[in-house]
């Protein structure tokens, strides 16, 4: 069982009680308390993956805001440094900063490397690790924790099939999952 099904268990509620303890797994992941953490993360995570933008430069997809909501957050986070959105775009910063065998390793089928310590910071920048932070209500390390351990989750949920899904698959794919969460 995966740390997104446990944490879709936990949501569950009662219904799952016989089954693996969700928070238990969830927390020994990344120490006590980490499930409040990755769900407090996963609406910014899933924002960033569903932006994407359009030949028009309007924002579409999960999170989608007038108001500079989470729906664009991924063009804040990386500050202009890739165009597009979502999902490409974040792994396209991810090989730009020297990460593209771990996120590589989360589209394709098999075992999900880790990011290893400090990663998020040089992927995101301080200050875009800061507005992630800031959106999720953590602090920078809380939020660096989380993200080191839910990316791979959720970008490995994202393309169940080994590659990386057209906008409207991976837009369905998000949207799917964020209702599953209650987001």
């Amino acid at each position: 069982m995966g740390l997104l099904d446990d944490l879709l268990g936990q949501l569950a509620g009662p219904a799952m009680a016989n089954r693996q303890a969700p928070a238990a797994r969830a927390d020994a992941v990344g120490g006590p308390g980490m499930t409040a953490i990755l769900m407090a993360l996963m609406p910014v995570v899933l924002a960033m993956l569903g932006n994407r933008r359009g030949s028009t430069g309007q924002s579409a997809g999960f999170g989608q805001s007038s108001g500079g909501g989470l729906g664009g957050i991924l063009g804040q986070v990386l500050g202009g440094a890739v165009a597009g959105g979502g999902l490409g775009a974040l792994l396209e910063q991810f090989q730009r900063s020297g990460f593209g065998d771990q996120a590589r390793s989360w589209v394709s089928q098999g075992e999900n490397q880790p990011l290893p310590s400090g990663a998020l910071e040089q992927i995101f920048g301080q200050g875009g690790l800061a507005e992630i932070a800031r959106r999720a209500g953590l602090s920078q390390d809380d939020a660096s924790r989380g993200l080191a351990h839910l990316m791979p989750e959720v970008v490995n949920h994202v393309t169940p099939n080994g590659q990386v899904p057209g906008d409207d698959d991976l837009l369905a794919s998000v949207d799917a999952l964020a209702r599953r969460m209650g987001i």
